[in-house]
């Protein structure tokens, strides 16, 4: 199915999801929304597919937020708005609503504001240009940062996350590396790179251990240590079942690189 405001593509075992507005710095309005989603579940649903990378068309942003223009009732030739489904948010659902325990990577290439900040948030790993800016500057417009402000607090000290969501200021990449909100800082030229690299590294790793591992550090980080000790893990299971467990011990054992089939 044809998509005309983001770029869906899969190569190898990776797929990438492009925002395409750049004229509008890949601002989010419902249609886009409604794209992503479609992308996010098919990634999710694709048993061929273990890795996404996310990023924006252009070079000046990943997504500056909410289509302010389209809010305000502007719009482009052309467009109109598909119909919502309840609960619907228009940050294609993957901020919430979704359960998704493969790895999904941000490639920062700009402007990473409001929404665009709360969809690298939800994102696992974030890797960002140099000359990237982030923050959640809703306030300021009249918004609110709906999943960001439960997000951030959760991923940098909680004063660092309530000085940047109570005055929307924003912050350089590498001031985000120096709390902790990105992962790596590269130059602009050398992002596409740096994000296939770690999703070279992830493919390294065995595709159920990687989605055990994610859905038990996730779904157990707001639990008691014990509890989460104790507790069971459906993908954990899938993981320990798995063929490819001893794969990895023959490989280990054979000195050679395993050949990871998913199951």
């Amino acid at each position: 199915m044809a998509y005309k405001y983001l770029v869906y593509e899969k190569r190898g075992r990776v797929a990438y999801v492009t925002l395409n507005r750049p004229h509008r710095l890949n601002a989010l309005h419902p249609m886009l929304g409604a794209e992503m989603r479609r992308a996010f579940a098919d990634f999710r649903d694709d048993p061929e597919l273990w890795v996404a990378i996310l990023t924006g068309a252009g070079d000046r942003a990943f997504s500056a937020g909410a289509d302010l223009k389209w809010v305000a009732g502007v719009r482009e030739e052309g467009e109109e708005e598909t119909e919502r489904t309840p609960g619907q948010v228009e940050l294609g659902d993957i901020t919430r609503y979704f359960d998704c325990w493969k790895p999904i990577i941000a490639a920062v290439n700009g402007f990473a504001l409001g929404g665009g900040l709360e969809l690298a948030l939800a994102c696992d790993i974030i890797i960002a240009a140099d000359h990237a800016e982030l923050g959640l500057p809703e306030g300021r417009v009249g918004q609110v940062a709906s999943t960001g402000v439960h997000r951030l607090p959760r991923q940098i000290p909680l004063k660092l996350a309530m000085g940047l969501i109570l005055t929307g200021r924003r912050i350089s990449a590498r001031e985000a590396l120096r709390l902790g909100l990105v992962n790596e800082v590269v130059p602009a030229a050398d992002l596409m790179s740096a994000a296939q690299k770690w999703a070279d590294d992830i493919l390294l790793c065995a595709p159920l251990s990687v989605r055990a591992s994610k859905q038990m550090a996730l779904t157990g980080l707001d639990l008691p240590l014990d509890l989460a000790l104790s507790r069971g893990y459906p993908e954990f299971e899938k993981a320990v079942n798995a063929a490819d467990q001893l794969e990895g011990a023959r490989a280990f054992a054979e000195k050679r690189k395993p050949n990871w089939t998913g199951a």
